[in-house]
């Protein structure tokens, strides 16, 4: 390993730095929703990855309704109001999907429109 090569893997990518606040969450919700839609997929179904998936997939959300509460958040209110609704909603659904009475897809199509409104498309149908 070169000296460039350690410092990368020590301090991160130098490219990675610039990130706004909103590319970091566009690339931390896509990571997580392509793993969920991964172990959804999978052939040979494996229950411990989905539920994996899903307990990243919890926290994430779980850390956006953090913020979302926080008096430093800047979105209008009723955008709050309306995420924080969408993390009850997500902790609830995964908990159905883990019992097995829900699909993953309605918390892999939430996370793919999230996504859409952070890269600034709107929800695509």
């Amino acid at each position: 390993m070169n000296a460039h090569t350690q410092a990368i893997a020590a301090y991160g990518n130098p490219a990675n730095v610039q990130k706004t606040t909103r590319a970091a969450e566009y690339e931390v919700i896509a990571r997580i929703t392509a793993r969920l839609r991964k172990a959804h997929q999978a052939s040979g179904f494996s229950f411990p990855e989905l539920a994996e998936a899903l307990a990243e997939n919890r926290r994430l959300w779980t850390e956006l309704a953090i913020d979302l509460a926080s008096q430093n958040n800047q979105l209008p209110r009723p955008l709050k109001i309306q995420l924080l609704g969408l993390a009850r909603f997500v902790d609830r659904h995964t908990n159905a999907v883990l019992e097995g009475t829900e699909s993953v897809t309605d918390l892999i199509d939430i996370n793919h429109a999230i996504l859409s409104g952070l890269a600034g498309k709107g929800v695509q149908s």
